[in-house]
């Protein structure tokens, strides 16, 4: 929620959609995927009729999306869940995930945008392998084991990172304002 009032005090015009009940993506100049569980809802989203269309669309014209960790498993090539079925997903972003039944990561993160410096967590049970170069690599600022990467393809970032817009404002601004980056 308190991302959401921030993007909402920094003029942000805020519109919704459930990618899983098949609406459409609205139409907007920026997108935040903030995460959720699409290996529970694999099928309904390999089912939506355009959001993958839409999605391409969105980055093709050079619009910011932040990815976030179920966000970002979303945007893959594939998922594997915990009982081993791989599903297709929308493969925006190269690469693969798994998940396992033990949790891969948790903790509080810090990262280095090119915008800023943003704090944030992580808590994900699945693990990821892509081509993509990180562009940054988080820190647990209280010393734990947990860093998380940040990838950047054309207008899309993504992570694992649940970031807490609050701890920058000025960042999260540039970042969903750009356009054609």
């Amino acid at each position: 929620p308190a991302n959401l009032d921030l993007l909402g005090a920094l003029g942000a015009e805020l519109h919704f959609f459930a990618p899983i009940q098949h609406q459409p993506l609205p139409a907007c100049d920026a997108l935040w995927l903030p995460g959720g569980y699409p290996e529970l809802h694999a099928a309904a989203l390999a089912a939506h009729p355009t959001l993958q269309a839409d999605l391409q669309a969105h980055l093709a014209a050079g619009k910011p999306l932040l990815a976030e960790c179920g966000g970002m498993l979303a945007l893959l090539q594939t998922l594997t869940d915990a009982q081993g079925h791989t599903h297709r997903m929308a493969g925006l972003m190269p690469g693969h995930a798994r998940l396992q039944t033990r949790i891969a990561a948790i903790g509080l993160q810090a990262i280095d945008w090119p915008e800023g410096p943003l704090r944030g967590h992580s808590y994900h049970y699945s693990t990821l392998e892509t081509s993509l170069t990180p562009q940054a690599t988080a820190t647990n600022p209280n010393g734990g084991h947990t860093a998380e990467h940040l990838y950047q393809q054309g207008s899309l970032r993504a992570t694992y990172l649940h970031h807490y817009f609050p701890s920058n404002p000025e960042a999260v601004a540039a970042f969903f304002s750009s356009h054609g980056h």
